[in-house]
């Protein structure tokens, strides 16, 4: 069986500079989800309005076609 021993047993710790870069990263991903999200809801919400407005749109009576002109 081979020595076991604290190098390689357990991973190596990061350092500072990774550690930071993985909390900003990780603050950003977050951030940017949620105006995704905040987006999507948006649009959702502004959709349905729309559909509800067309909707209630439809039944205005529409203009009369137009008489053919007459050469001449």
């Amino acid at each position: 069986m081979s020595d076991i021993t604290q190098q390689n047993l357990f991973r190596p710790a990061r350092s500072k500079a990774e550690s930071k870069a993985d909390i900003t990263n990780n603050a950003a991903r977050a951030i940017i989800g949620d105006e995704a999200a905040r987006r999507e809801a948006k649009t959702a919400k502004l959709r349905q309005a729309r559909l509800k407005q067309e909707a209630a749109a439809e039944p205005e009576a529409k203009p009369a076609p137009r008489k053919a002109k007459r050469p001449g």
